[in-house]
C-alpha cells in the first residue's frame, strides 16, 4: 500500500519543493499539498478546517512556516510576534497529530541580505526558538535553513526571497529524505 504524505507550506514549499517532491518519491508514495500557499501561521492553521479530508490517512505531514510570519514590511516589528508565533504553530501542532505522529517540521530558509522586509537574523531567532519548542513534542527538524545558507546566491533567486532552481533541487531533496527516513 502507498505512503500518504501531506505536504504543507508557505511559497518555499508551493513553488518550491513542492514541485519536485512528489516525482522525487517515486510510485511508493502519494502525495497532497494544496493549491494555495499556506502563507503565514495563522492562516495555515484556519486552512486546515477545509483541509480535514484531505488531511485523513496521512503516514507523515512535512509542514513549513516563517517566511510570512517574520516579515517586517512597515518596519513597525515582524508580522507575528514570536509569542504568537509559537501559540499557532503549537496549534497547528495539535491537529496535525490527530491525523498522523508522523510530522517534520522544516526551518524558515534565509533570504538575500539585499532583502529590505526580512532578515536572517531574525529568522534564525524564530527557527532557533520553534525547533526547541516543536522538538520537545517529539517532530523531526528538516534543517532547511542551514542547507540554503551555505551558498545564498546560488540557492535563492533574484527576488532575493524564494528558492532558484538549484535550491529548489537542494530542498527538494532534503525533504525526500526526511520523509523517507521516516516512513
Amino acid at each position: 500500500m502507498k505512503k500518504r504524505v501531506i505536504l504543507l507550506g508557505d511559497s518555499i514549499r508551493r513553488i518550491g519543493y513542492g514541485t519536485k517532491v512528489p516525482e522525487l518519491l517515486g510510485e511508493e508514495y502519494t502525495v497532497w499539498q494544496p493549491e494555495d500557499n499556506c502563507r503565514f501561521a495563522k492562516y495555515t492553521l484556519r486552512m486546515l478546517w477545509e483541509q480535514q479530508n484531505a488531511l485523513k490517512g496521512a503516514d507523515v505531514i512535512h509542514w513549513n512556516n516563517g517566511l510570512w510570519d517574520v516579515n517586517d514590511l512597515f518596519g513597525d516589528g515582524n508580522f507575528t510576534s514570536i509569542e504568537e508565533y509559537t501559540d499557532t504553530i503549537l496549534r497547528i501542532l495539535k491537529i496535525l497529530k490527530t491525523y498522523t505522529d508522523k510530522i517534520i517540521f522544516a526551518t524558515t530558509t534565509p533570504v538575500n541580505p539585499k532583502e529590505p522586509y526580512n532578515d536572517n537574523e531574525t529568522i534564525q531567532r524564530y527557527n532557533n526558538h520553534i525547533t526547541k519548542v516543536l522538538r520537545e513534542h517529539g517532530v523531526v527538524i528538516n534543517d532547511l535553513y542551514t542547507t540554503v545558507a551555505q551558498d545564498i546566491e546560488k540557492y535563492i533567486c533574484d527576488d532575493n526571497i524564494h528558492l532558484s532552481e538549484a535550491g529548489i533541487e537542494i530542498c527538494s531533496k532534503q525533504v525526500t529524505d526526511a520523509i523517507k527516513a521516516l516512513v
